[in-house]
């Protein structure tokens, strides 16, 4: 089954909230590195700043994590890293790649711990009270990063050994490691004047707040805003979610009754399924109003001053606009070519909607219903007609998809292409932040040689960002011997009640497969700098987008997809349908995400001087001829892909990117001899597309792969829609 919007727009960036972009080193926000370059014996009671001790080369403490040490810790790793960045500076010896340029990248092992400690505390387990620490950090944050981008002493150093390599170039990966280095100083201001650096900083440390406040906002309105159901209004949904919604409801003292939270993994379900039209349509307008009430916690101000503030930033840089500074390193180089890709397909996307409606709106009135389709009927009434169609019950195939075996699938996929194995640690021996928590050993099949550890955190629950993601808390690099890895997948599935399965959807499945993905491409990796460990961001979307595609394989349905009850396989007959289906609401998929993303890059060149940010949202999306049945998958109050930080500000379009890409490299092993466990293209493939991480050009790394640029034909294919001429 090809994969669908639906399933990937979950899906995050490899860091685990949005909000640490900002206090991120500007070379390399996912940079993890746990090599200790400072003494920290003036602070030994404070876990945080300590090195991580224990087996696999240490772990983190997440037992031991105190909120009451996040401040001083914070506090004493930034003077620690500031002290190490003086170091460098105070060098008498002339520039060299290993006193400026390693040095910097490596310094600062003190915060990269922070940011372990800080992620989970900001996405699994926040709290009202780390939220008010949360807001008076982010300012700090965003002072201290600017302390070191624009260091004038330190940027004249790395200047220095960026000009010379120009002309007497360094080894492959020093000299992408320089130019990194340089280039992201650069666009942060380093080469500004004194006047306009410090206007840069106040406008960074103004930013860090508000990112910090709307993405609080959201999680405000996720929490609270709880549908509760009556024993009377449980119509058509599945015994299981019933069992879980009485579970969430008696969590929030409120036994006897069913919560339907604010949150994907308990709307979408419910608005696919209830018989309740009128409480599908509460359920429906309490999620898409997240952060758009009106109150105290509203985004829309919010998000004008945020899109002023960016405006401001990237003049002073010399540009026009703030997406012209954002992409000029990612594969797209500017907004005409993200655009541009994005309105080939979104004409085919509508049109593909107008003909669901009709389809929805033919079952509707065949029932007898005497309704006219809206939002909160879309998901409701595919359902029915997929039912019609394909004769394919999205319940009938969940039953098959259980939590506990497509763990398994995934260590079944490792092994075949990255020869990978997974063994589950001994409990206790590895701390854990949550009792849900669960920890792998990964080690190569063949050496038995330790490639690193796999945490999964999969449940949802008060405190924990909805959605999924993937991290690390320390990444492989090779310049003083090989790092484990401690890599991370986090999802919100729904808890079951006590002995029950969980049961999950085949979008959520392709999700799981997803994250996994970005595990995988963290594990795999070797590069020698902390620095090529980040990504660019229309292209670190692609290798996980590609992973989903394991789970539609034979090998994994077969083994793995067996009946949560009788454990017999998928029949042939179901898998059949199932793959028949592959094009079904592809319209609603990729029209979805497709105005977000459009939204988002809309948003970024328009004047934000008195912007309406609701009235542009309707105006934009009516110019756009936006169907009316559906919204965007993130309207624009609670986009915090976009606004919590800037990792994806004009970047959201890097998933329909990346899944060119995808569609073009599984066209390639659909192809190969042995289709998607052929040998030799999986070689290439951990080889060229997983291994280098940032340490080889995205476009010259697909086309060693590919042996040719991708083309936009093979997505065109996946969903259905026309190629465009």
């Amino acid at each position: 089954m090809k994969k669908t919007w639906k399933s990937i727009m979950m899906k995050s960036t490899v860091l685990a909230v949005s909000s640490l972009m900002i206090f991120s080193c500007a070379q390399n926000s996912d940079k993890t590195n746990d090599s200790d370059t400072s003494d920290t014996s003036e602070v030994p009671s404070n876990i945080l700043l300590q090195t991580w001790n224990g087996p696999y080369g240490g772990v983190p403490a997440f037992d031991k994590m105190k909120l009451e040490d996040l401040t001083p810790a914070v506090e004493k790793a930034m003077e620690l890293k500031l002290a190490e960045i003086d170091k460098i500076t105070a060098n008498p010896d002339a520039p060299t790649f290993e006193n400026t340029i390693l040095a910097y990248d490596i310094a600062g092992a003190e915060m990269n711990r922070i940011y372990a400690y800080y992620g989970i505390w900001s996405s699994n387990r926040s709290s009202s009270e780390f939220r008010e620490i949360q807001q008076v950090l982010s300012p700090k944050f965003a002072e201290f990063s600017t302390k070191i981008t624009q260091n004038k002493a330190l940027f004249q150093r790395i200047k220095t050994v960026y000009d010379a390599s120009q002309e007497n170039a360094l080894d492959t990966q020093e000299q992408r490691t320089v130019n990194l280095i340089y280039e992201s100083f650069a666009m942060s201001g380093a080469n500004l004047d004194a006047e306009k650096k410090k206007r840069y900083a106040e406008i960074s440390t103004e930013l860090s707040t508000l990112y910090t406040t709307f993405g609080n906002n959201v999680l405000h309105d996720e929490e609270n805003y709880v549908t509760f159901l009556n024993k009377d209004q449980l119509g058509g949904l599945s015994e299981g979610y019933i069992k879980s919604a009485a579970k969430m409801a008696e969590d929030k003292g409120k036994k006897g009754m069913y919560a339907v939270t604010n949150t994907r993994s308990s709307m979408d379900p419910f608005l696919t399924f209830s018989t309740e039209r009128g409480i599908r349509e509460q359920v429906w307008k309490n999620y898409y109003s997240r952060g758009d009430n009106g109150d105290e916690y509203d985004n829309n101000q919010i998000i004008q001053q945020i899109l002023k503030l960016r405006k401001e930033k990237t003049a002073l840089l010399g540009h026009k606009n703030f997406a012209e500074w954002r992409l000029q390193n990612r594969m797209a180089k500017n907004p005409e070519g993200a655009m541009d890709l994005m309105m080939k397909v979104w004409p085919a996307a509508i049109g593909r909607v107008k003909e669901e409606v009709a389809d929805m709106q033919t079952v509707a009135d065949e029932n007898g219903d005497n309704i006219t389709i809206e939002p909160w009927d879309y998901r409701f009434y595919a359902e029915k007609v997929r039912k019609k169609k394909y004769d394919l019950n999205s319940e009938e195939v969940k039953q098959y998809l259980q939590l506990d075996k497509l763990t398994p699938a995934l260590f079944f996929t490792a092994k075949e292409l990255f020869n990978f194995d997974f063994k589950p640690v001994e409990e206790g021996s590895v701390p854990v932040f949550h009792e849900d928590v669960k920890v792998w050993e990964v080690t190569d099949a063949t050496t038995g040689k330790i490639v690193g550890l796999w945490y999964l955190d999969p449940y949802a629950r008060e405190g924990k960002r909805s959605g999924a993601w993937a991290t690390t808390y320390r990444d492989y690099t090779s310049y003083d011997g090989e790092k484990i890895v401690l890599a991370s997948n986090n999802s919100n599935f729904v808890k079951p009640a006590p002995g029950e399965p969980v049961l999950i959807s085949w979008d959520d499945a392709e999700t799981f497969f997803h994250e996994f993905g970005h595990a995988l491409h963290f594990l795999s990796a070797k590069v020698k700098y902390p620095t090529l460990q980040g990504g660019v961001r229309d292209y670190t979307e692609f290798q996980s987008q590609l992973l989903e595609r394991w789970l539609s394989t034979d090998k994994v349905i077969n083994q793995f997809l067996v009946h949560a009850e009788t454990g017999e396989p998928m029949p042939a007959e179901l898998i059949a349908k199932v793959k028949n289906a592959s094009t079904f609401n592809q319209g609603f998929a990729t029209t979805e995400y497709l105005a977000s993303a459009l939204m988002d890059m809309k948003l970024h060149l328009a004047d934000p001087e008195n912007l309406d940010v609701d009235a542009f949202e309707k105006e934009t999306l009516a110019e756009l001829n936006m169907p009316k049945e559906l919204v965007m998958r993130h309207r624009t109050p609670h986009f915090g892909h976009v606004f919590s930080g800037e990792g994806y500000a004009t970047g959201y379009y890097g998933y329909l990117w990346a899944d060119v890409l995808t569609s073009d490299a599984a066209e390639a092993f659909a192809e190969a001899p042995d289709g998607f466990y052929d040998k030799a293209l999986a070689d290439k493939l951990v080889k060229y597309l997983f291994a280098p991480r940032n340490a080889i050009d995205p476009a010259e790394a697909y086309r060693l792969f590919r042996g040719r640029d991708a083309k936009i034909d093979a997505i065109m294919r996946d969903r259905g829609f026309p190629i465009p001429q």
